[in-house]
């Protein structure tokens, strides 16, 4: 009956006492929030992330240096590209790089003269899964994008699927192969996402790659590199500046996905590669390398005769390779197998 009597002045002092989180000023529970987000960051860091692909420097480790010693001892006959792209992509991806929009490459050439591996090159060195990164989106032209009267559904698709893949990491790497089979128009809805802008959801678009690969404009590079041998000058010492005017015209005007397209239009495309034709001694140096793919010495007999047999070069000048380095993966595994 005591107890019961002192119940009430009991509760009526607990009802005065603060409550544990109520008692905290905002500022303090601020930095409890604060600790518990950095506390998470720190534990997915040094767990999670040790063992799982993260949008974090050792997933994305961006080693410029080793795409320039790939470049140099795996591409053949490409000396633009070798001194244009390892700066471009260098400057983009550097610690101290302030840059304030994607970096957009259009590359250009004929089948088999490298436009594929460069650009898994690049993302082998830029990812440490490669071209297998969850952070790296390949679209290409005929499979994704095969009819000219859905093009309205391709643009809401592209669109859609890049700001996702920007939201899951600002970092990511687009590539888009067969350009050149794709419709036009399907890249304008594209073209806001690669220019200078501050998006409303706080999607950042400032640090990815975007590639374009087509076999637009290759005999046009092909024709005009023929011109210039022809007119004494030597193939090394022909630079950017003779292509990249021929490129943007021709991407603008040919049939393929950049045809009329606002990305040329609201220059947002930042370098117009070209890919030189292959000539003999270029095809040489693909087949000796494939060769040491197989881990054998390469065979001059072999070479000779896949040469004699299955290269073709053009009519107008009689220099280039019609198919690059194309199918001489598959003619030297028959060879030797």
């Amino acid at each position: 009956m005591r107890f019961l009597s002192i119940l009430p002045l009991c509760l009526s002092l607990l009802a005065t006492l603060p409550r544990p989180l109520e008692s905290l000023e905002p500022l303090t529970m601020g930095a409890i929030g604060f600790g518990a987000l950095g506390l998470g960051t720190y534990f997915k860091e040094h767990t999670y992330c040790r063992f799982a692909e993260c949008c974090d420097d050792r997933s994305i480790p961006a080693d410029t240096y080793a795409l320039a010693a790939s470049l140099s001892h795996h591409l053949f006959g490409q000396h633009i590209v070798a001194q244009h792209v390892v700066p471009a992509i260098k400057a983009h991806v550097g610690r101290h790089s302030s840059s304030r929009k994607p970096l957009v490459m259009s590359f250009h050439g004929q089948p088999g003269t490298g436009k594929n591996f460069v650009a898994d090159l690049i993302a082998q060195a830029l990812f440490l899964e490669g071209s297998k990164s969850g952070y790296v989106a390949k679209y290409l032209g005929q499979a994704d994008f095969p009819q000219a009267e859905r093009v309205g559904e391709y643009k809401a698709r592209i669109n859609r699927e890049v700001r996702q893949q920007l939201r899951s990491c600002p970092r990511s790497l687009f590539i888009f192969d067969e350009v050149d089979k794709m419709p036009s128009g399907v890249f304008d809805t594209l073209t806001s996402l690669v220019d200078y802008n501050a998006f409303a959801d706080g999607t950042d678009n400032t640090k990815a790659i975007f590639i374009f690969l087509s076999n637009t404009a290759g005999s046009h590079i092909a024709d005009h590199l023929g011109n210039l041998m022809r007119g004494g000058k030597l193939r090394e010492d022909t630079r950017l500046s003779d292509f990249e005017p021929l490129l943007k015209k021709a991407a603008y005007n040919l049939d393929g996905g950049l045809k009329k397209t606002t990305l040329i239009e609201a220059h947002v495309i930042d370098h117009y590669i070209p890919f030189l034709p292959m000539e003999k001694a270029h095809v040489v140096k693909c087949l000796e390398a494939e060769f040491r793919r197989w881990h054998r010495d390469p065979n001059a007999a072999i070479i000779d005769e896949i040469l004699s047999s299955s290269i073709s070069y053009d009519r107008t000048h009689g220099l280039f390779a019609i198919s690059g380095c194309k199918t001489l993966e598959k003619k030297v595994a028959m060879a030797i197998n």
